[in-house]
C-alpha cells in the first residue's frame, strides 16, 4: 500500500516562512556588534573595579550596575545570535524592555544626582538620559506593532490551514 505525499499548500509555506525566518546578515552583524562593545565595556569596567580599590562606594555601586548592564547587553547578543532566527520578532521586544529599563535606571540616577549635588552636569546627563528613555519607548512600541501584527497573520495563517 503506498502513500501519496502531501505537497504543503501555499498558506503552510508561507507560516514556515513566518515562523523560522532566519536573521539576516545585517541583522546578526549588528548583534555581533552588539556583544563586543558590550563586552569590551563589561571588561573595562572590570578591570576599573579590580585596580581601584579606593573608590567611594556610590562610585563602585555605580560602576557594577554599569557592569552588569553591559553583561545582560552581551547575554542578549548571544542568545540572538545563538537562535539566529527572527523569532516573530520576539528579540526585538526583548532589546525593546532591556532598553526601557536601562534608560529609566540611568535617567532617574542622574536625576538623583542633580539633585543631591545641586551642580548643572548632572541635570545635562537627565536631559540626555530623558532623550534616550523616549527613544527606547518609541522603538518598544514599534517592535510591539510588529509583533502583534506578525502574531495576527500567524494566526490568520493557522486558520487557513485548520
Amino acid at each position: 500500500m503506498t502513500h501519496a505525499v502531501e505537497t504543503p499548500t501555499a498558506v503552510e509555506l508561507t507560516l514556515a516562512k513566518l515562523t523560522t525566518q532566519a536573521l539576516s546578515i545585517r541583522a546578526r552583524l549588528g548583534h555581533v556588534l552588539l556583544l563586543l562593545a558590550a563586552l569590551a565595556m563589561s571588561t573595562l569596567i572590570f578591570a576599573l573595579l579590580v585596580t581601584e580599590p579606593a573608590l567611594p562606594e556610590h562610585t563602585r555601586a555605580a560602576l557594577l550596575l554599569m557592569l552588569l548592564i553591559g553583561l545582560s547587553w552581551s547575554t542578549y547578543a548571544v542568545w540572538v545570535l545563538k537562535n539566529r532566527l527572527s523569532l516573530l520578532a520576539t528579540q526585538a521586544i526583548v532589546a525593546g524592555r532591556m532598553a526601557v529599563a536601562f534608560s529609566a535606571l540611568f535617567t532617574a540616577a542622574a536625576m538623583t544626582a542633580a539633585i543631591v549635588s545641586a551642580r548643572p552636569a548632572p541635570y545635562i546627563a537627565a536631559g540626555v538620559g530623558t532623550l534616550q528613555l523616549g527613544f527606547a519607548v518609541h522603538l518598544l512600541q514599534r517592535a510591539g506593532r510588529r509583533f502583534r501584527a506578525l502574531q495576527q497573520r500567524r494566526q490568520q495563517l493557522e486558520k487557513e490551514i485548520g
